[in-house]
């Protein structure tokens, strides 16, 4: 198995702390790190993240990832996340993350582990 770059390494144990039920943004990740920036974490997560769980990882937004809505859903129901139902005015119908109370600001729960 090809070895990841450092930074990925990086990026991935972050989103492994993030407990069931919270989330963290892709800009959460990239300033817990005090490195990178959103889109260098999303990279990550798209190229390396299908081992981690991935869909605590999430949009600033509450949105869920194109294309992954339902997978994401199921994880989010079974986990207890937070979620705000959509507007009937919303073409897909699925809702969004309550940002308010599902994001983890990474102290609580980190153990000593914080701010690898």
């Amino acid at each position: 198995m090809e070895e990841l770059p450092e930074y990925a390494e990086r990026v991935i144990e972050v989103a492994e702390l993030i407990p069931p039920g919270r989330v963290m943004t892709y800009g959460d990740i990239a300033e817990w790190l005090e490195e990178g920036g959103p889109r260098q974490v999303g990279r990550v997560m798209a190229l390396y993240g299908g081992g981690a769980p991935w869909w605590r990882v999430v949009r600033s937004d509450g949105t869920l990832l194109p294309g992954h809505e339902l997978s994401a859903l199921a994880h989010y129901r079974s986990e207890g996340t937070p979620l705000r139902e959509a507007a009937r005015s919303a073409d897909s119908h699925v809702p969004r993350l309550d940002m308010k109370r599902a994001r983890w600001d990474g102290d609580e729960g980190a153990g000593d582990s914080a701010h690898i």
